[in-house]
Order: structure tokens, then sequence, then C-alpha cells
């Protein structure tokens, strides 16, 4: 969680367009799930049906789209707004579960929803006090919420690949983005190039590769409210890193915002985790 606090930072550094920066986080990152999965034993035929194959490949391009509106926001807003507004995915999440497959969408759910978007607009109005461009900073809002959806969208598909390998998935996921994005990639020519290549590989096999390594890992080993709740470590690192780092604090009604966003999540997580705790408790039963 720490790790991906700081990949805006590292994002920004580069200084290029988002589209090339997503493609150098997949080239890399692809390269280094590469080695896990051959180190694993992952890279054999029939590891995965056709149609498992053709799912993964969905979910490789609505992660990449998820990356691409995301470092855009970056830009355009700050790492710290884009991150908070980047969390309302649990939301989002539970509305295409309702659309979608006719799941329930309770009081409690709805409510808490309401409170985390209502977080999502003190943020967005907040943004009237920084020296920047109204429009354009509701505009990089616009492309953090374009970015929960794409990753909600990514988050079903891999809850309906329990089946396979997240490494091989993911290893597989980069390389879609590679595909997708190669007609737009270009190469660094700034006059430090060999500065951003060294962000670049950064990105792609720490933020990208060890971070999917240890993360996976991570959740095999330990409760799923836990790492729902270390989870948090991700914004607060995000927004530190702006404060810090690139000298740009939350202000009053963003910090508001920000906070009403976090506990809206933390409400639907600890209700439906606990939910969950207590399913698994029936069955073993």
């Amino acid at each position: 969680m720490i790790i991906s606090g700081t990949v805006g930072w590292f994002v920004l550094a580069t200084d290029l367009p988002a589209l090339t920066v997503v493609f150098w986080r997949c080239a890399f990152g692809a390269l280094a799930m590469a080695l896990v999965c051959a180190a694993q034993g992952l890279l054999r035929r029939g590891m995965l049906s056709r149609r498992q194959f053709y799912v993964v490949v969905l979910g490789g391009i609505t992660l990449t789209l998820n990356w691409v509106c995301l470092f855009i926001a970056y830009a355009q807003t700050s790492i710290a707004v884009a991150t908070i507004t980047y969390h309302v995915q649990p939301f989002i999440l539970v509305a295409l579960g309702a659309v979608l497959f006719n799941e329930t969408l309770t009081r409690y759910k709805l409510g808490w929803m309401v409170i985390a978007f209502s977080g999502v607009t003190l943020i967005m109005l907040g943004g009237q006090q920084q020296d920047q461009d109204f429009v354009q900073y509701v505009y990089g809002i616009g492309f953090a919420l374009a970015a929960a959806f794409f990753y909600a969208i990514t988050a079903a598909i891999t809850k309906a690949l329990r089946d396979v390998s997240p490494c091989l998935m993911v290893f597989i996921q980069l390389g879609v983005g590679c595909v997708m994005l190669l007609p737009f990639v270009s190469l660094p020519t700034a006059s430090s190039v060999s500065d951003v290549w060294g962000l670049l590989v950064v990105i792609g096999f720490v933020h990208t590769g060890l971070m999917s390594v240890l993360l996976y890992s991570a959740v095999q080993k330990i409760p799923t409210i836990v790492v729902g709740g270390l989870a948090f470590i991700y914004p607060v690192v995000a927004i530190l890193v702006d404060a810090w780092v690139l000298h740009r604090p939350l202000n009053g009604g963003q910090l508001t915002g920000t906070l009403i966003v976090l506990a809206a999540v933390a409400g639907i997580n600890v209700r439906c985790r606990f939910f969950q705790k207590d399913n698994s408790a029936t069955l073993r039963h």
C-alpha cells in the first residue's frame, strides 16, 4: 500500500503523456511478471481455458483504461485529490452489481454511497480555492471517477476468475495493455532521458511487478478484513506525498471531503466484511 501511494509522484516526475507512461508501465511490468510466472511454472499450455483467456483479456482492457484515466487525473487535479476520488470504487462496484447482476441495493449501501459522493462533491468544490483552472480541475475529477469505474469492472472480472493464478492474470493483462497503447507510445526526449527511463523502470518493476506479488502474497496469508483496513494506507501516503514532496496540501474543503469519502468506504467495507465473516462461519459449521 505504501508503494501504491507513491506511484503518482513517479508518474508526474516523468513529465510524459499518460498513454506513454501506462505503456511503459505495462511493458516493464509484464517483463517482471513474466519472470515471476516462469519461476512458478505458470507459462505452460493448458493453464487457461479459451473462455478464461478472453475474460482475462477484457480485464486487461479495463485495467489499462483505469491507469490511463487515473494518470490523467493526477496531472489535472493532484495526486491526493485523484487518489481519494478514485477510492469510490467500492460504491461503483455495488452499483454495477445492482444493474448487471440484480444484486440487492440495500438502504445501508445506498446511504454510504450518497455520503461518499457528497464527499467527492466537496473535494470538487474545494478546488476553486487552488491556483488552477476550475474547469480543468472538474475535468480531472471526472477522469478519476472514470478510473474508478474501469477498476470496478476489472475487480468484478477478477472475482469471476478465482481459478486463475493472479500472477498469470496480471502478466496477460499487462501484455494486453502493451498491445492497446503501442500506437500511441513515444520515447522520452527530455534532457534527463536516463532519469526518465529510471522512473519508468521503477513504475513497471516496483509499482506494478513487486507490488502485485506482495499484494497477492499478503491476501493469501492475512484475513480479508485486515487487507481492507491496510488499504487506507494507500490514500494516506498519497496525501502525504502531495503535501510534503510536491507542496500541494489539501485545503479545508478538500480535507473535509476526503474524511467523508474515507469514512464511507470504511463503513461499507466493515459491514460487508462482517457479514462475509458470519456467512463463512455458518458454512464451516
